[in-house]
């Protein structure tokens, strides 16, 4: 099973426009060359790109090359047996955190729905802990972009911070509504969805 480590918006977005260029061109482009696509500085398309590397999706082929990023194969070459999950990094049941942290591996066997796109995150915080939700569990999440009312999902807000939380759609807007009555709910006019919850493993 192919799974690749969830980006920001941008990163996505610059991802494809490396493939794009590459298809066309047959050589990746410069970074004043991403920078002068998506009008913004050189700085800015730099440290996306060492972000991006941080986690796993670019490389270079050498430091000081002008065309020297290379497209990472996320193709798994994992041998039969039983499978193991990439735990992306901690997902806030809390104050929203940054999203992707390194990943490690977790083997869950027979734990993963057959033939269904699933990771797994670390929840740090108890903001989920009323639906059992606790600080260090370990959340199965089924890789969707949308959700229905009610759904526990992985929602990154605007400012391209990432929460766990209840989805609500109610009258134009989002409701991120935690599981702890101590906490209020964050309101947002749209999130990007990132997965629904489909497992819980708690470690002891």
């Amino acid at each position: 099973m192919s799974i690749s480590l969830p980006l920001t918006r941008r990163q996505r977005d610059i991802l494809e426009f490396l493939k794009d260029y590459v298809d066309r061109q047959g050589i990746s482009p410069t970074l004043e060359e991403i920078a002068e696509h998506f009008g913004v500085n050189k700085v800015t398309v730099f440290g996306h790109v060492a972000e991006m590397e941080r986690k796993g999706v670019l490389k270079r082929r050498a430091r000081g090359v002008s065309r020297g990023l290379e497209i990472v194969d996320q193709e798994s070459d994992e041998p039969n047996g039983a499978p193991s999950l990439p735990v992306l990094g901690k997902i806030a049941a809390g104050a929203p955190i940054e999203t992707i942290e390194e990943p490690e591996q977790l083997d869950l066997g027979a734990l993963i729905p057959e033939g269904r796109d699933v990771y797994a995150l670390e929840v740090t915080g108890t903001s989920m802990i009323e639906d059992a939700i606790a600080d260090g569990d370990i959340v199965l999440i089924e890789r969707r972009e949308t959700a229905r009312n009610g759904e526990t999902v992985v929602a990154v807000l605007p400012d391209g911070e990432a929460t766990l939380k209840r989805f609500y759609r109610e009258d134009g807007r989002i409701r991120l509504q935690p599981a702890n009555s101590t906490m209020e709910p964050i309101y947002a006019d749209d999130v990007e969805i990132r997965g629904v919850v489909c497992g819980v493993v708690r470690r002891y």
